[in-house]
């Protein structure tokens, strides 16, 4: 399979922005998709901004910053994405909107073309399925903040195929990304081992244990974590980790992955964490006057 040369991304929220940013940083033109013209606008100014402190911080040339924003095209068609090498898309973790999504695309993009989905617990397999082309679709897993973390999680399905795994490998690793592997079950590596944890930290609180600041801090200074699980769950975003959960309990048929009544409470008021300003924490003052810490 050839260079992959021009990337579409399908999502125009911070996980898209963060791969079209990367994309476009690595020499590789981008064309960023969202039906939300607002979101799209969003995304290029954060994208614009970011690129600039990379430049500010000696991270990257004049010339790179300056070709970054020239390879980064929007659009609200689907059809613009036609001649791309590879689709990631970045949309809401919801297998039949990404199916539907997949089965769109596959009428749209070049007969060679990727289709990979940065989901992070989907069955791969069953994506593929809703399109005529298994062999050359891959879970491609960033973390986030994309632009920052240094893992790329790769999935194959059933039918992906060699050729598909390796153009996906070489593309994460010319994004200066650690590749890992896994096999297509629920949860894959990374959130098989941290959902459940944060899952029962949420249990730790909801039963008395303790308050969520010994929690986060019992986690940080005891194991060594950057991030308490549960401010780590309201970065994520807390409906992300019900969904997660539901997945693993769904796809593993195992009663331990139960969500925690009090995720799920919090997931049903609203309080979806740091992008809504209340999770665990609170975020709404401290972001004036801390510059975003939580207010505990």
């Amino acid at each position: 399979m050839a260079d992959i040369a021009r990337i579409g991304v399908v999502g125009a929220g911070q996980m898209g922005a963060g791969i079209a940013q990367l994309a476009a940083v690595n020499g590789v033109d981008v064309w960023l998709y969202d039906l939300d013209s607002e979101a799209l606008t969003k995304a290029q100014k954060s994208i614009s901004n970011n690129i600039q402190r990379l430049l500010t911080k000696g991270q990257i040339s004049q010339a790179t910053s300056v070709d970054a924003v020239k390879r980064l095209c929007c659009s609200s068609r689907l059809e613009d994405l036609h001649s791309v090498d590879i689709v990631v898309e970045a949309i809401l973790e919801s297998e039949q909107v990404k199916k539907t999504l997949f089965a769109n695309l596959d009428k749209i993009v070049k007969s060679s073309a990727i289709l990979a989905s940065n989901t992070s617990s989907i069955s791969i397999t069953r994506l593929a399925s809703a399109t005529s082309r298994p062999s050359q679709v891959i879970g491609m897993h960033f973390m986030n903040p994309p632009p920052i973390m240094k893992l790329v999680e790769i999935i194959r399905g059933a039918d992906t195929s060699e050729d598909t795994y390796c153009a996906t490998k070489c593309l994460a690793e010319r994004f200066g990304k650690t590749v890992i592997c896994s096999q297509d079950y629920s949860g894959f590596i990374v959130n098989r081992i941290l959902m459940p944890m944060i899952n029962e930290a949420f249990h730790t609180l909801y039963t008395g244990v303790a308050t969520k600041e010994d929690i986060d801090t019992g986690m940080k200074l005891g194991t060594n974590h950057p991030m308490g699980p549960l401010e780590l769950a309201d970065f994520i975003g807390l409906d992300v980790c019900l969904s997660i959960m539901k997945v693993l309990q769904a796809g593993l048929g195992d009663d331990k992955y139960a969500p925690c009544p009090l995720l799920v409470q919090y997931v049903d008021a609203g309080r979806l964490g740091k992008k809504r300003g209340v999770g665990v924490y609170d975020y709404r003052d401290a972001a004036a006057k801390t510059g975003g810490s939580p207010r505990l």
